[in-house]
């Protein structure tokens, strides 16, 4: 064989000099040797040796090997399914490097084929690959193992999925850029059935027992490790063994348990469960065609873990992507201004929510939004703090809802009356010490309502109404209970800390009459107040001024303007002995924080 090489021209006839000119024209060929090396950065090389068909379609590296060790590489290109079919033969004894090249060229056929009986089938080959009757443990180090732990989790979820779903697209595993309206699309279906393999086939069975979650059914589950998520700072994700799915649940189910999930657990809560399937004597039933297949299903909140072969691995898990599909396209973001310029019924509806069911002995932690704001916008901080290593399993999120232009005495009487109302459904034998630890947090009006569940007030607020003593005041016993809520408020025994998030405890610098004549125009007070007003003053001559002053009552705009008499009443009330506090205050710029703001709150007022 000759080697192209470029040089001059050569001609002479005399022998020595043709041996020197030959010399030098193989030294100008040394460098196109056959086999060498040519120096690359370190992210090409990890990029070469970790692909796979989970990053780019094609197999990885330990495939390709095995493929050119038993000389099918070229045929599997050609014909991939004969190819297949002649790896596994008869399907006994077959090495770990055989199932572990089953598994991933399985996943590729059926990419290419949309094959649903070729996804089980990588899921078939990779279960046999990671869990050995023989005992032996895997070194740690190996990167099939990961690969195969994927192998599984997508084959099993993509063999799972309802017919209308379509497969994994080329590039990716499924087509990018869902949202939850397309969420039908990768809808898995967990009933008992014979599953088709294409070597024979897998009889499902699920305890249908354990779909429940709090007492309620779990109805439908999508698969959510494909979401592509955004408005979140983390994606929070636990690499392991399983499908991570989001489940929905039905209002159905009775007993005391249901009737308390049904009470507080919003109907659009998706559940992060994962959904493993055990294979009975897996390598039996790839060599005689059929295998048995035990569904299991785990709530997040429940187990993170299990067992398998005698080791304890960590189930897939993907709480922030559950956590965003609830949001995406939720009717909550509307209620934000519609709760500000239109106040709910009270009592319409939930005003505390639970993310899940009651677990005793985790520490509920109340979360109470800001002016014209929802719940939705604690997603992030339950993000981080659901998945913060020394919190996870030690609290649960319990989120107040409120209407934000009524005045504040009123919502923060409903928020006092529903953690008394909680914790007396939910523990009234006092059994369980955790519900007497309750954190409340705030943000900015949210955090005025929080103070207001940590101090005894006496009669400071009647007092900026009316000098007569309240128990003078004659009237209905609806509205004086609505008062008496409304403006006495005592420490509530299960609340031993608060943090306030720049809460204006002094009034915020922002609003100015301006803004307060806007709000007086645009925003709407409850009916039941104003006619409650109009009733004491029918029956109280003393009262006389409060009636006149229906059409222009405070809002909580009004409540957090700097002088205001509420405003002055709370900044002057103690924080409950027994209660610790926190204050997180934002500030612009840079320096001492005396006298800037964060915009809206100054650093003085944000400041116990």
């Amino acid at each position: 064989m000759r080697r192209a090489c470029r040089g001059a021209g050569i001609r002479s006839s005399r022998p020595l000099a043709l041996v020197a000119q030959i010399g030098v024209l193989l030294l100008a060929c040394a460098c196109a040797t056959p086999i060498g090396v040519s120096l690359s950065r370190p992210e090409e090389i990890h990029r070469a040796v970790t692909r796979s068909v989970l990053t780019n379609g094609k197999p990885s590296a330990a495939t390709e090997q095995f493929l050119h060790r038993l000389g099918l590489a070229e045929r599997f290109d050609k014909d991939p399914a004969a190819t297949l079919v002649e790896m596994r033969g008869q399907g006994t004894g077959l090495s770990r490097d055989r199932l572990f090249a089953l598994a991933e060229l399985s996943f590729i056929y059926a990419q290419q084929e949309n094959r649903r009986d070729y996804y089980l089938a990588a899921a078939v080959y990779a279960y046999a690959f990671l869990f050995r009757k023989d005992g032996a443990v895997d070194d740690p180090l190996d990167s099939r193992t990961r690969l195969a732990a994927d192998l599984y989790n997508f084959g099993l979820g993509l063999a799972l999925a309802r017919p209308s779903a379509p497969a994994a697209t080329d590039g990716g595993l499924m087509a990018a850029g869902r949202t939850a309206a397309e969420a039908e699309a990768i809808e898995v279906n967990l009933t008992d059935r014979a599953l088709t393999l294409p070597f024979g086939q897998l009889e499902l069975h699920s305890d249908t027992a354990v779909l429940t979650w709090g007492g309620l059914r779990m109805t439908r589950f999508v698969s959510v490790g494909e979401f592509s998520i955004r408005g979140l700072r983390n994606r929070y994700r636990q690499p392991g063994i399983g499908v991570a799915l989001a489940a929905e649940v039905s209002q159905e189910g009775t007993g005391p348990e249901v009737e308390i999930a049904r009470k507080h657990i919003p109907q659009r809560v998706k559940v992060p469960v994962t959904a493993f399937v055990r294979l009975e004597n897996v390598v039996q039933g790839i060599a005689d065609g059929r295998l048995k297949g035990h569904l299991q299903l785990y709530p997040s909140d429940e187990a993170s873990t299990v067992e398998v072969e005698g080791r304890k691995l960590p189930l897939e898990q993907e709480f922030s992507a559950v956590l965003a599909y609830v949001l995406e396209g939720a009717p909550v973001w509307d209620t934000e201004l519609g709760f500000f310029l239109s106040p709910r019924n009270r009592g319409a509806g939930m005003n505390l929510a639970m993310l899940h069911p009651y677990r005793p002995g985790r520490v509920p932690v109340v979360l109470v939004h800001g002016t014209a704001s929802s719940p939705a916008r604690w997603a992030d901080m339950i993000n981080e703090l659901a998945n913060d290593p020394l919190l996870q399993g030690r609290i649960q999120f319990w989120l107040f809802t409120y209407s934000t232009s009524n005045p504040i005495l009123l919502s923060a009487s409903e928020l006092r009356h529903a953690l008394l109302e909680i914790v007396k459904q939910l523990d009234p034998d006092g059994r369980d010490p955790a519900l007497r630890r309750m954190v409340v947090i705030g943000h900015s009006q949210g955090g005025m309502l929080t103070r207001l569940m940590v101090t005894e007030s006496g009669d400071r607020f009647w007092h900026n109404v009316s000098t007569v003593p309240f128990s003078e005041i004659k009237g209905p016993p609806e509205t004086l209970a609505l008062f008496r809520d409304g403006m006495f408020f005592e420490p509530v025994p299960s609340v031993k800390r608060v943090v306030f998030i720049a809460t204006p405890h002094r009034g915020s610098f922002r609003v100015s009459s301006l803004v307060l004549d806007l709000v007086r125009r645009v925003v709407t007070l409850p009916a039941d107040l104003g006619k409650g007003v109009k009733e004491l003053a029918t029956q109280n001559p003393e009262l006389a001024a409060a009636s006149r002053a229906v059409n222009n009552m405070p809002t909580a705009v009004d409540n957090m303007r700097p002088g205001n008499g509420f405003v002055r009443t709370l900044a002057a009330s103690p924080i409950a002995p027994g209660v610790t506090a926190h204050s997180i205050i934002a500030v612009l710029g840079e320096g001492p924080v005396s006298g800037k703001t964060d915009g809206v709150v100054a650093y003085e007022s944000a400041h116990l």
